[in-house]
């Protein structure tokens, strides 16, 4: 059984950058079956999608993350990693990453990321 684990800084100063790692266990980021997905949920609102990284290495994002955000991979350790640039307080939100198979959804447990000086 695949589990995804989600790690990162739990506070990040406006203006910085932000990585979050996912690491997958029970399962391998290059498997062709699967797209590996960050999607994030800000307090009140719904869940938004961010970014896939698929079996190649190739990344895919929402328009409203495509300028600041980057997804890379190390296949050495089975992780995946968000890097989004300059945030802001609406940045704020519960980060989850998720492996994904058509609409079926294997989910980390999700990190809470604070932007705040």
């Amino acid at each position: 059984q695949v589990h995804l684990q989600e790690s990162g800084p739990g506070l990040v100063k406006p203006s910085q950058a932000l990585a979050l790692t996912c690491t997958v266990s029970g399962g391998s980021i290059t498997d062709s079956l699967y797209y590996w997905k960050w999607l994030r949920q800000p307090p009140g609102k719904a869940l938004e999608y961010m970014g896939d990284l698929d079996h190649r290495g190739d990344t895919y994002f929402s328009p409203t993350f495509k300028s600041r955000a980057s997804i890379f991979r190390d296949t050495s350790k089975n992780q995946f990693t968000l890097h989004l640039r300059s945030v802001g307080p609406e940045d704020t939100a519960v980060y989850y990453c998720a492996r994904t198979r058509g609409s079926i959804y294997d989910w980390g447990q999700g990190t809470q990321v604070t932007v705040s000086s």
